[in-house]
């Protein structure tokens, strides 16, 4: 594995590497890795002659006063971790790497669905997400790119941009891992308190109870919407944030469920933000 920490570096092996019409897969992270961001790489290496794996924290998706400083970091694990999964190249860039003095560039997707769901709460979210994958696209040039569907927004934000931008890349995106209670994995699971951590499979739990419910017939929005609420304030101090039903692709809010149904939810425990989804076709 080849330990990367610039452009030119990245670039120079990569045109090594590639010779001969070899296929690249990219899976972009923040590093702390864990099984779910192993996945995305074993689903890389299944598919491509190449591996690239991205690690950097990135400050352009970070609000004020959210966990930029405090986010979760050990890079010689990642290494270790990256070295087992076969990743060929791993690029660990320094922030003034990617964001230069006079950096001023962003890229923005405009309308709703950067505007519902964490967008409500979280608004230069997305750009900074679609300005850091855009930049590494460009860097890595990848035949495919590989995302966890746990963030289905950012999923849908990432193939709306690459539709816009005419990006030559096959955006692949895998299923959720979770641990054996249920619980999304996560980065910021570490985050959680003892007794935080003993509740937060509960959300997971409300999430499949809806989809139960919609297996069974239910087609109304706000029955679902209810019902997710009523289970998930069960959880000793949660606070949430959104509870969605919403077309998958688009994000636009359904008020009766059809098609491909993406039931999504926002939930604090204590200082942790937590978000789950589930996707069913109706």
């Amino acid at each position: 594995m080849q330990i990367v920490q610039t452009i030119a570096q990245l670039r120079a092996e990569l045109k090594t590497m590639r010779a001969g019409g070899k296929t690249v897969g990219f899976v972009p992270t923040m590093g702390y890795l864990h099984d779910g961001h192993l996945s995305l790489v074993q689903k890389a290496r299944q598919e491509n002659d190449i591996v690239v794996v991205s690690v950097f924290v990135n400050p352009t998706q970070f609000g004020p006063n959210e966990d930029l400083d405090a986010y979760p970091r050990d890079a010689e694990r990642d290494l270790s971790l990256l070295r087992a999964g076969g990743t060929d190249i791993a690029f660990f860039p320094a922030v003034d790497e990617l964001y230069p003095p006079g950096f001023t560039t962003y890229i923005t997707v405009e309308g709703p669905m950067t505007q519902t769901l964490c967008g409500r709460s979280r608004p230069t979210h997305f750009r900074g997400v679609a300005t850091v994958v855009s930049k590494l696209f460009n860097m890595v040039g990848p035949d495919r790119a590989y995302f966890g569907q746990k963030d289905a927004q950012q999923v849908a934000v990432i193939e709306q941009m690459v539709r816009d931008l005419n990006f030559d890349i096959e955006i692949v995106a895998c299923p959720t891992v979770r641990e054996p209670d249920g619980l999304a994995m996560s980065s910021r699971n570490t985050y959680l308190s003892q007794t935080h951590r003993a509740q937060a499979p509960l959300i997971s739990q409300a999430l499949f109870g809806a989809r139960d419910l919609v297996e069974k017939g239910e087609r109304h929005s706000a029955v679902v919407v209810d019902y997710l609420k009523t289970n998930i304030q069960r959880i000793d101090g949660a606070e949430i944030d959104y509870v969605s039903i919403a077309d998958s692709r688009s994000l636009s809010d359904l008020d009766i469920l059809k098609g491909d149904v993406l039931i999504a939810v926002a939930v604090k425990l204590g200082r942790t933000r937590l978000i789950d989804n589930i996707r069913i076709k109706v």
